[in-house]
């Protein structure tokens, strides 16, 4: 069965990205309809896809569309998502889910209440390596979980109108844009969050929002996780990395963390870590190359929200992941503001 999406927001990630890679080629997604502000980006779409192209967002959700995907600026997501509940259709919203955690609980009440499926797009956690590497965490073969780092960074300057760059319309800066997708994944691997201690600055960029953010985490699993998200360092001068550190080997990543499927991993496992070794001779040799058939993270989160929506089980990231994401990154924000670590509930 195919289930048939409209896209508020049709130009931005959504063309770049999510239309081509995803709902375009999912098996069981068909794209519909599309509603842009920018007339122009709209009709472009919707004649590249074969959509309709729709004058207003209530002709969108007059429509006949199963799903609505919202990819517009962070600071339109909360009505949104109550309109769309309000309609009877089921919703994938980008992050952040909204601005606050207030905004993030009224979302989900309303789809509860519109008895509709929300999910969050953290489309990271699709990614074949991250799988895969999680497998191995899952299995033990890291031993136990004592560290993480996740990395993401981009040249950003400043853009007339450029919704990210004012904290009104964003929510945030680097940490609120990248820093979600970084603390999403180190959960992913280590456990929920449980203490940050976070720092941010405008070191380089003269916008409102932060150009550079730091946060240390620590997660119930006890393992530490540190977190670098940055607007302000030339695209090719960062690797983007992902680190996985235990008591029995680690995972290295470079590039897997971003919007593509490629990227390199390796392991370095040992059965068993021997005693003390005073002269530090390290011999890591090549490791263990993680290369699974790459997975287009778009197109698999847009088919694994479709699924749940035909076979009426919960989204595999739904709306109570996107309120912790909110709810750590708000923990963040206020570490920044007060120089405290700050506890999560």
């Amino acid at each position: 069965m195919k289930t048939k999406w409209g896209v508020l927001g049709a130009g931005g990630i959504a063309r770049r990205r999510t239309i081509p890679e995803g709902i375009a080629r999912a098996e069981n997604c068909i794209l519909t309809a599309v509603y842009d502000v920018d007339a122009q980006a709209n009709a472009d779409v919707a004649a590249e896809f074969g959509a309709k192209a729709c004058a207003s967002e209530e002709e969108l959700l007059a429509s006949d569309v199963d799903i609505v995907y919202i990819a517009t600026p962070a600071w339109l997501h909360c009505d949104q998502v109550l309109r769309v509940a309000a309609a009877g259709k089921h919703v994938i919203c980008e992050k952040p889910l909204g601005m606050t955690v207030e905004e993030g609980v009224r979302m989900i009440e309303a789809c509860a209440n519109a008895g509709v499926k929300l999910g969050v797009g953290f489309m990271m956690r699709f990614h074949a390596q991250h799988q895969a590497a999680l497998r191995l965490v899952r299995e033990g073969r890291l031993g136990k979980m004592v560290f993480g780092r996740a990395q993401l960074s981009c040249w950003y300057p400043p853009i007339p109108g450029a919704w990210r760059q004012t904290p009104e319309q964003g929510g945030g800066g680097s940490l609120m844009d990248l820093g979600g997708h970084c603390i999403d994944l180190l959960e992913l691997f280590l456990g929920r969050a449980k203490t940050v201690q976070c720092v941010t600055d405008r070191l380089v960029h003269d916008y409102a929002s932060e150009d550079t953010a730091v946060a240390l985490l620590e997660f119930d699993s006890g393992a530490k996780g540190a977190v670098d998200c940055l607007f302000n360092v030339p695209d090719a001068s960062s690797l983007n990395r992902l680190e996985l550190y235990g008591t029995r080997g680690s995972i290295l990543a470079e590039g897997t963390i971003g919007q593509g499927e490629a990227g390199t991993m390796t392991a370095r496992l040992e059965s068993d870590p021997g005693g003390y070794v005073a002269q530090q001779n390290r011999d890591t040799g090549e490791g263990m190359t993680i290369n699974p058939p790459p997975v287009n993270m778009y197109r698999a989160e847009v088919e694994a929200f479709a699924g749940a929506v035909v076979e009426n089980t919960e989204p595999p990231v739904n709306g109570a992941a996107g309120l912790w994401s909110q709810k750590v990154l708000a923990a963040c924000y206020e570490s920044a503001k007060t120089g405290k670590k700050v506890m999560l509930d």
